[in-house]
Formats: structure tokens, sequence, C-alpha cells
């Protein structure tokens, strides 16, 4: 990730995970209203600052129509033209939900639905993940390269966090994760997962089955 982008993708995810533990703080003689305490389902949507987008989506593009600036470059015919590849998937082009699975030790498994009348390709790299008000990014869990994926109707992708990598009790205790397509998404999104520990955190690439985003341990 070039220092811009990189800079630009963590101040927005340190205002946005900001915004996420105020409003927790807030709320928490509410508990029962979020719904995802204990680990749970499709996320809430919660208030995202400028920059930023719910997790259902409002603010963003309306069905049918493509996120600003999410054209597919094309992909070099040899002849000196381009063949269009598609639409590039922007965050606010997907339906998003994470869930805490128990498998392997625990991880979170996000997953990436295209809204309804838009098709969209995800990028073969790694979804960027961040954590908290300071917005700690989740690194590979994986060497292997990753495959695009097209996002349209029913078909989803999935990636999976493993939040804590190291042994021991050390970490934060965070109830939130902040989810882009890649490093240059301008609009992540915040999904609640329910209270996890956050320790030198990883994720894999997007998959076609939820098996095979399983991050190892």
């Amino acid at each position: 990730m070039s220092g811009n982008r990189r800079k630009a993708f963590l101040v927005s995810a340190a205002l946005l995970g900001g915004a996420v533990l105020l409003t927790a703080c807030q709320d928490s003689g509410a508990a029962t209203d979020t719904g995802a305490r204990g680990g749970a389902s499709t996320a809430p949507s919660p208030s995202a600052p400028a920059g930023g987008k719910q997790a259902d989506g409002k603010g963003s593009a309306a069905p049918g129509k493509p996120s600003a600036g999410t054209a597919g470059s094309g992909a070099d015919t040899g002849s000196g033209g381009r063949k269009p590849v598609g639409q590039s998937c922007g965050a606010g082009d997907i339906a998003w939900s994470a869930r805490s699975e128990s498998q392997a030790g625990g991880y979170i498994l996000i997953t990436a639905k295209a809204k309804p009348g838009i098709t969209c390709y995800l990028p073969p790299a790694l979804p960027t993940v961040a954590f908290g008000s300071d917005g700690t990014q989740a690194g590979p869990a994986e060497q292997a390269a990753g495959k695009q994926i097209q996002l349209s109707g029913n078909t989803a992708a999935y990636a999976g966090v493993n939040p804590k990598t190291t042994k021991g009790n050390g970490g934060k205790e965070l109830d939130s994760i902040i989810v882009a397509v890649g490093d240059s998404d301008p609009d992540p999104v915040s999904l609640q997962v329910g209270t996890i520990t956050v320790d030198h955190p990883v994720v894999t690439h997007w998959r076609t089955r939820p098996e095979d985003a399983v991050p190892a341990r």
C-alpha cells in the first residue's frame, strides 16, 4: 500500500472507528438494541462520519448504479488497446455482513454480496480490514495471490479475519471492524462483530466458498 493511500485509509478508519466507539459508549445502557453483542450475524448499520458509509450502504450509489470512481481500467489487449474487464466493486456497491466463527480457534467471517441490480468485480488484492479508533490494520494471512471475483445476484465472496495471532492475554477489546474493498476504497464500512480481542490481526483473500476463508492460526 502506498504511503499516501495507507495514510488516507487509516485516517478514515480512525475517524470511523472513533464514531463507533463513541456510539458504543452512549448506548452502553441499552446493549440489547445492538443485536450483535455476543457474536453474531448480519451487522447493524452504525453511523459513519464524512468519508465513510454505513453497513447498509445508505448514502451510497443507488441500486443498479455503480459507486462513483470504481470503473475497471481494462486489460491490455497487446495491440495498444484495452479490453474492458468490468466494473470494480466499491464498498457502496456491496451488502456486507460479518459473524464470529468458532472453527480454527475462532475467527470473523466477512461476507460480501452485490446490491440488487449491480454487477461488479472484487480485485485479487486483500480486503482492507482495520480495528478500533487507531486504525490497527490486518496483515496478510497467506502468501498466495488472490483471484478476481465477480459479484452479482446471489453470488457471495468471503474473507476470514483472525483478530489475534499472538499468544498470551495481550491485545485490546473491541466490538467492530472497519472494512474496505482495497486500500484505494474511499468509503470503508463499520461492521459489528461482538466483543473480540485484537492483537496482530490477519485477513485472507476473497474466496468463493466460506470454508476456504478460514485463516490459519
